[in-house]
């Protein structure tokens, strides 16, 4: 048999042009891209991330777009039985020639598009051209069809010059293109994933899924399911391999498509755990199809690669306590899960690569997390996104697309979200990483259907016979259609309707609405509702998968859109840049409650990510003393998709903010946690998400700004696996002891094997009050066995130490509070860029991914007392 069946010949489409339909001029494009990438690449536009050339270029989503291109296709090629056009990503509304013949029209950005072009190709050239209609004009007819509007509140309408006309409901495309809270508004077209010419012939493997039906230690139970395609009926033997295993089967494939199942077992299988518990260990399974007689004679063959796990959320009552339990269930035990919520990496999705994906996934495993909660405003995320997550052990709860709107549910509508999310599933069901499928963010709680009052007011916009249609549509949706397909095709991982939710009851106890027993919470009193970071003390749940607090990126990623002229508040720019209409004013407000004044603009920049940071420091070990009632907390958000202030760790640029930093020790795998909302006593916890018990001692030291020790209370004990528990309580007058509060600090260090694996420094006063002299920071740069080594020592209490570099990449730690008499260390790291390195798996959550060390360039230190009046 010769290659010309078991590999199918793949052309990748290139050497593309483009122009605006109504204009002749062609100029060359980039592909996959979009038509504003292109347009800046030619310099018909101006960089829509600068200044406020947002408003300038919003022009582009009016009009319509064509590409072309001329592909040669030899004989040979036709030779085969079936030729195919296919697209990975068109966005989003397109129409598809082939030597002037239509062979597809595709609607949504979400979907691979197939097209056989068997009777259109010819030998020789071959001109392939895409018509990209307007996705405003297409969808104008279509609201005003409906009569009415539907919520769609992140749609920034306006800046679209198109009034109160939101749209982006009726379009099968990324949500947050036509603008949210923390993003522009770029209603983009064009190819934005791979296009490909595949000829083929005789047998072709059209998908394989490891279903894995029961997952112990001791065994895999899995089923191979294998859809093969044959263009008649014949006898063959299917090879499956993994490891140091192999199975056989004969077969006989009818005419079309058959759905073949094998069972296969794996003894003592190696598991797949998430970051922290264990090796994120990944098979690979090649399955080929042979003929029955001569096995030699190979007709097609494919890889997938999976983990081997067994994954569940647990939504159960628990003994004597409220409500009802919300955790997933990695191979028998509970996770607390720790992370973020994911968005778009870039407004243009084109100009995400598989280098910016691993910094965000390698961050987010330095950063000791074990979950992304991919949020339904963006995309389904390349593939490359899930195999850095598999690899690295990090957990993915998937939304679908759907986020802060009701839509439509017509049949057009319904068939073509049935095709998308049957589509995606199958695409990410082999992922080990993806545990969970979410229906959409905030619908559920934001229309409150049964509540009158509830929800964000949506309702009262309607008439009752409107808002049953309403609802209807959304329970065709996310009640019965997505349910079912995640059911079929992903048996085993569960679905959940809406987040945040309390229970899928159609009833009035459904829809989140404040603080509850069961489900997940969003809890958005600190920030929009201006409550003080001290409620993050009190406002806990079962699983908080969504809170955050803004910041502005550092001066030198504020400076890429902004002028000198520009660093302040409310100028024009700096307000473009701030798609939170409160933003800019909230930060200001809660800075003057909890911090010292800034100096200038630039400190502002600076005082602001001290400020966020220190608010998710509050949030996350609040949600972590209270385990295991609480189980979860993926903070918002993890990333940009383009220069601005927001609620994000590490900005568009992939430079980790003060929060990264603190969220890396938050979230250590055995780490102790102070308390100290009650004013008069400090609670002391010490908390571990490992499995193994640990033998620990803390120290509870209270110690001068001048780094003078004026008491210590040591205390051994024993942490079982993934266990929290309350140490002490101290008062703060036994610790002070007479000692003037503004003149001391507390340290708690907690230690394993005489190694101190984690400590915290609290104060006696708020950080308004304390005296902060200019501290004399030394800073030395050496190497140690091949490794650099930043040493630091102050003489005088140095609060939010930054250090900061001119080039790229990341300290082992960061914006870390500094006393007399002690020694900072620090290492400098790049990513590593071995592809498939593999996280090891140290214990008690020390430095957890593939960095390689690296010198600082223009290293340069500073701390508040820099930064302040």
């Amino acid at each position: 048999m010769s290659n010309l069946q078991i590999t199918p010949y793949r052309l990748t489409l290139q050497d593309w042009q483009f122009k605006a339909a109504d204009e002749n001029e062609w100029l060359s494009a980039e592909v996959p891209g979009t038509v504003h990438t292109d347009l800046l690449a030619h310099n018909k536009i101006p960089d829509p991330f600068y200044g406020t050339n947002e408003k300038d270029v919003q022009w582009i989503d009016k009009k319509d777009w064509e590409y072309i291109t001329t592909i040669q296709v030899d004989e040979a090629i036709l030779q085969h039985s079936h030729l195919e056009l296919v697209f990975h990503g068109l966005d989003t509304y397109a129409d598809v020639y082939m030597n002037d013949q239509l062979v597809l029209s595709a609607d949504n950005m979400f979907r691979t598009w197939r097209a056989d072009v068997k009777g259109y190709a010819k030998a020789g050239e071959n001109t392939i051209r895409i018509y990209f209609r307007s996705p405003i004009n297409e969808d104008l007819p279509k609201l005003e069809a409906l009569g009415y509007a539907l919520p769609a509140s992140n749609d920034q309408s306006d800046v679209g010059e198109l009034g109160e006309q939101r749209v982006s409901i009726f379009a099968r495309k990324a949500p947050y293109h036509y603008g949210w809270d923390w993003g522009p508004r770029f209603v983009t077209s064009g190819i934005w994933r791979e296009a490909e010419l595949v000829a083929w012939s005789e047998v072709r493997i059209e998908d394989v899924y490891i279903r894995q039906n029961h997952v112990t230690a001791e065994s895999a139970e899995l089923t191979a399911v294998i859809q093969i395609y044959s263009e008649q009926k014949r006898k063959g033997n299917v090879h499956i391999r993994t490891e140091d295993q192999n199975w056989e089967q004969q077969v006989t494939l009818q005419e079309g498509t058959d759905t073949i199942e094998i069972p296969l077992t794996l003894e003592n299988p190696k598991l797949w755990w998430s970051r922290g518990l264990g090796e994120a260990h990944l098979y690979t399974f090649t399955i080929s199809v042979t003929e029955a007689v001569d096995q030699q004679k190979t007709f097609a063959e494919q890889s997938v690669r999976t983990g081997i796990r067994s994954v569940r959320l647990v939504r159960e009552k628990q003994g004597d306590s409220p409500g009802t339990s919300f955790y997933f269930e990695l191979n028998g035990v509970p996770v607390f899960a720790k992370g973020a919520n994911h968005i778009p990496n870039d407004s243009f999705l084109p100009r995400v690569t598989y280098e910016r994906y691993r910094h965000e996934i390698v961050s987010a495993a330095e950063a000791n997390m074990n979950m992304l909660r991919v949020w339904g405003g963006g995309i389904y995320e390349n593939n490359e996104f899930y195999e850095l997550c598999d690899e690295y052990g990090i957990m993915v709860w998937q939304d679908f697309m759907f986020a802060c709107s009701m839509y439509p549910g017509d049949e057009e509508f319904l068939d073509s979200v049935q095709a998308e999310a049957e589509e995606n599933v199958r695409r990410l069901r082999n992922h080990p990483s993806v545990v969970l499928w979410c229906g959409n963010n905030e619908m559920d709680s934001a229309w409150a259907h049964y509540i009158e009052d509830g929800g964000w007011g949506w309702k009262k916009n309607y008439t009752a016979e409107q808002r049953e249609q309403i609802w209807n549509d959304y329970k065709a949706v996310f009640h019965e259609l997505l349910p079912d397909v995640v059911a079929s095709e992903s048996p085993g991982i569960d679905y959940w309707a809406s987040s945040p939710m309390v229970d899928m009851t159609d009833t009035v106890e459904q829809h989140t609405q404040g603080l509850t027993d069961s489900g997940d919470i969003h809890y958005w009193g600190v920030w929009h509702g201006s409550e003080p970071f001290e409620r993050y003390n009190e406002y806990v749940g079962r699983f908080m998968s969504e809170y955050g607090f803004q910041s502005f990126p550092e001066y030198r990623s504020v400076r890429t859109y902004a002028e000198e002229a520009d660093m302040e508040l409310e100028s024009e720019v700096m307000l473009r840049h701030q798609k939170n209409g409160s933003g800019n004013r909230l930060i200001k407000e809660y800075m003057d409650k909890y911090l010292p004044e800034p100096k200038d603009f630039p400190s502002f920049l600076y005082m602001s990510q001290v400020l966020q940071a220190e608010a998710m420091q509050m949030a996350i070990e609040a949600h972590r003393r209270n385990k295991p009632y609480c189980m979860g907390t993926l903070y918002w958000q993890m990333n940009d998709c383009w220069p601005v202030a927001s609620w994000a760790g590490m900005d568009y640029f992939g430079r980790w903010k003060a929060l990264h930093y603190y969220a890396k020790r938050s979230f250590r795998d055995i780490a102790v946690s102070v308390d100290s909302s009650n004013k008069e006593q400090f609670d002391i916890y010490a908390i571990s998400d490992v499995l193994a018990p640990a033998a620990l001692t803390i120290r509870v030291k209270v110690l001068g700004t001048d780094g003078g020790l004026y008491k210590e209370i040591p205390q051994s004990f024993s942490l079982a696996g993934n266990e929290c528990l309350k140490l002490m309580s101290l008062s703060k007058d036994h610790l002070l002891d007479g000692v003037d509060p503004h003149q001391a600090v507390l340290l708690v260090e907690l230690e394993h094997d005489g190694v101190i694996i984690d400590s915290q420094l609290s104060y006696f006063v708020s950080y308004k009050d304390i005296a902060l002299n200019q501290p004399n920071i030394t800073v030395t740069q050496k190497e140690e066995n091949g490794i650099t080594v930043i040493e630091l020592t102050t003489d005088e209490l140095a609060r939010q130490v930054w250090l900061s570099a001119d080039n790229a990449g990341e300290f082992s730690d960061n914006f870390f509070d500094m006393l007399p008499g002690q020694t900072y260390r620090v290492h400098f790291c790049q990513l590593n860029e071995i592809k498939d390195a593999h996280l090891s798996q140290p214990q008690y959550g020390l430095s957890a991914a593939a960095m390689i060390p690296s010198r600082a360039e223009g290293l340069q230190v500073t701390s508040m007392a820099d930064y302040i009046k």
